[in-house]
């Protein structure tokens, strides 16, 4: 009966960790400044509140169940595995556009090559004009 009582102990402490992650990295999405200050959140903190949570999911059916939870696995593998190469991309993405940032982000990465860093910015207006016969996307030039 105490192992029980320990264990459901040990699952909420995990389900209220990761509701605190998932929620302080939700508000640092929402709160920071800027797109490289706002990339934290979701990558750090949101994956970390995943992570409580699956622990507490395979902690709860894997007892309930007594057999080994299989799916939960896989899930946390790959968030763990997807949510710093998206996160790299992202910031990666946000240098070659030479976003606008805050100078507490300011900074000459190094890992950036002169062919990687665009002289101009890459506009973000309206998309060209398409010939609606053809549905070229060249713009038209009658």
């Amino acid at each position: 009966m105490t192992f029980y009582v320990i264990l459901e102990g040990v699952i909420s402490l995990f389900l209220i960790a990761g509701g605190a992650f998932a929620f302080i990295g939700s508000l640092g999405m929402a709160h920071l400044r800027d797109f490289y200050m706002r990339l934290h959140g979701p990558t750090k903190a949101t994956t970390m509140g995943i992570g409580c949570t699956l622990v507490a999911s395979m902690l709860y059916f894997g007892i309930a169940d007594s057999e080994p939870v299989v799916q939960e696995i896989l899930i946390a593998l790959f968030l763990f595995i997807t949510a710093p190469v998206s996160a790299h991309l992202l910031a990666k993405t946000g240098l070659h556009l030479q976003l606008k940032y805050v100078d507490k982000t300011r900074g000459h990465p190094v890992e950036l090559q002169e062919e990687e860093v665009g002289q101009t910015p890459v506009p973000h207006g309206s998309p060209p004009e398409r010939d609606p016969i053809t549905l070229d996307k060249r713009p038209n030039r009658h």
